[in-house]
């Protein structure tokens, strides 16, 4: 996936500005206790300051904040097996900056609640207790549209979809005993960790069985 975003950029294709950490540092990860190599903190952030500069915004900014999608990304392609986590960077300051960029407040709460949904079941994993349970963020929606005696997702108010984002934080205290994280490099580091986590998830592992795809090859982010 990144190597083909790549030859797009030197195409000149229109992609927007991305960076990616290789399937070595995978190996590396599962070879040495889940930590990774001593440059790589600084790698990441040069790659952002590179973003940062050609997108013209900044990472955890309040007024022109940038968002990241963090990926997966094999050799071989092995279709929702990892996690993906998307509008990461948004928190309580810099969805104000979204609300001023786009002049849409619901369509920032809407994305922060996603964000913090995603966030909260990838990486801090709150997810439903078993196959027929419902999803915990889902019961909170579904709570939300009864109180609010409407039937679609699209006619939450944004006050409501801000209410929401702190009503999934709540669960996520409660139910998983940790704090959704405010910075946006903590978010960004948790999720980069994730990604190299669900190389070994359960699907992963199967799919790979099922495809002849070797464990060794790793997963990029």
């Amino acid at each position: 996936k990144g190597a083909n975003l790549a030859e797009m950029v030197n195409l000149k294709l229109p992609v927007p500005p991305g960076f990616t950490i290789t399937t070595e540092v995978c190996t590396y990860f599962y070879e040495n206790n889940k930590t990774y190599p001593k440059q790589l903190e600084k790698q990441v952030e040069d790659a952002i300051s590179k973003i940062e500069k050609e997108m013209g915004a900044k990472f955890g900014s309040a007024d022109n904040p940038l968002l990241l999608s963090v990926r997966s990304g094999a050799r071989a392609s092995m279709p929702g097996m990892m996690d993906t986590i998307l509008n990461l960077g948004l928190n309580d300051t810099t969805v104000e900056g979204l609300i001023k960029k786009s002049g849409n407040p619901r369509f920032a709460y809407d994305s922060y609640r996603r964000f913090v949904a995603m966030y909260g079941d990838v990486v801090l994993g709150l997810k439903p207790e078993g196959k027929d349970a419902i999803d915990p963020f889902e019961e909170i929606l579904e709570e939300k549209k009864k109180q609010r005696n409407v039937k679609l997702d699209i006619e939450l108010t944004a006050d409501d979809l801000k209410e929401l984002v702190y009503e999934f934080k709540s669960a996520i205290k409660k139910i998983k005993g940790v704090d959704f994280p405010e910075d946006p490099k903590e978010q960004l580091w948790g999720a980069i960790g994730a990604v190299f986590q669900s190389w070994m998830n359960e699907r992963a592992i199967v799919y790979r069985k099922l495809n002849n795809i070797p464990e060794w090859w790793g997963t990029a982010v």
